[in-house]
């Protein structure tokens, strides 16, 4: 495939291609206004195309099921070797590299099926906030999972397992509860048992990225192109502040059960890092959703306006469950104080009527 796009590259321009077909995309809006740009498209360029996007598509099957897990292996090989050789490190970089490039070109990969209809250009700046945004996400995420797997060894399966199988069986439960038909268009030459495998191989890479960082492109089995094309920010809001919460609660399970192998490490200081760099990941993204993303216009509300509704929703929820704990003490509390209310009027009653007998006797 290399081969052959190189091919078509460099007899792109020699010989004339006699059949072009003509493209309509538009412009993202200026001043509320959008012009639509026919462009002609040759044979050479519509291969160069098809072979980039499998290109693209390959790089992030090889960096989430081949370098994140050669990444995890090599780290944890040297935490339990405790040592870090010249050649090791290399490789942990490149592997690192290898999964940070495939996460960007996820992104940019789920940027093109969104908005098909406009001219996407992607800037310096927006590649730069990716790399950043997931490079300090999947170097933390790793790390802390190694940590927690060099102390924990039989739970961090356990971890992993539940994390996988979540997400492998969450497009399915969407897909089973919006009732849509079985997707048969994907290929023709597929029966139903190989369109299911299909579908299954997906989601295993669906799941894959969502171990390691958030999937840019969200698997919909309902839509045709199998990708949602709606921005929801409140499942990716809600994706952060769980995973954010995990990976803390990793970090103290790590700090609470660490051998003396890390006696010369600085354990909290260590915890914070690891912290603080994946909320820098989530800044970067931030950054790049509010001022870097190139089809930015186009978005209804922007994400800080998610998150704005998405704590003041955790904030309504604890005050209704304050209120809801108020009111069953209130109502624990009322049954007793009706009890000393009525032995206060028995005692009342009862004085009373002593009162009358001796006023009577002395009469």
């Amino acid at each position: 495939r290399c081969v052959e796009a190189f091919y078509i590259y460099f007899r792109a321009e020699r010989v004339e291609e006699p059949y072009v077909s003509i493209t309509k995309k538009r412009q993202m809006p200026k001043d509320g206004y959008s012009e639509e740009i026919e462009k002609e498209v040759g044979q050479a360029e519509g291969k160069l195309r098809t072979h980039r996007s499998a290109f693209s598509r390959a790089s992030v099957i090889q960096a989430f099921l081949g370098s994140a897990p050669q990444l995890t292996l090599q780290l944890y090989i040297c935490i339990l070797q405790q040592e870090v050789t010249v050649a090791r490190c290399i490789f942990m970089v490149l592997s690192l590299l290898s999964i940070v490039y495939g996460a960007l070109r996820c992104n940019i990969l789920a940027i093109k099926i969104k908005y098909d209809d406009y001219d996407v250009r992607v800037k310096p700046t927006a590649y730069l906030c990716i790399f950043m945004w997931r490079s300090f996400e999947i170097a933390t995420r790793v790390a802390v999972l190694v940590l927690f797997g060099s102390v924990l060894r039989i739970w961090v399966f356990l971890i992993v397992l539940l994390n996988f199988l979540g997400f492998f069986f969450y497009p399915w439960v969407l897909f089973w509860l919006s009732k849509s038909p079985f997707p048969e268009n994907i290929e023709k030459e597929l029966s139903r048992l190989g369109t299911t495998f299909v579908l299954c191989l997906l989601t295993f890479l669906y799941a894959g990225i969502n171990m390691f960082c958030w999937s840019a492109a969200q698997v919909e089995l309902s839509d045709p192109d199998l990708i949602s094309k709606s921005q929801n920010w409140y499942r990716m809001t809600v994706y952060y502040i769980v995973r954010l919460m995990e990976n803390a609660f990793l970090l103290l399970m790590w700090y609470i059960y660490r051998t003396d192998f890390y006696l010369y490490v600085c354990a909290p200081m260590l915890f914070l890092q690891l912290l603080i760099g994946y909320c820098m990941g989530i800044f970067f993204m931030l950054v790049f959703y509010q001022y870097c993303h190139p089809c930015k216009k186009l978005f209804s509300s922007s994400i800080t306006e998610a998150l704005l509704s998405c704590f003041k929703i955790l904030y309504f929820i604890c005050q209704h469950q304050k209120s809801t704990l108020l009111k069953s003490k209130v109502v624990m509390k009322s049954p007793e104080n009706t009890d000393e209310a009525h032995d206060s009027g028995k005692t009342i009653d009862s004085q009373n009527r002593n009162i009358h007998q001796s006023a009577s006797s002395n009469a």
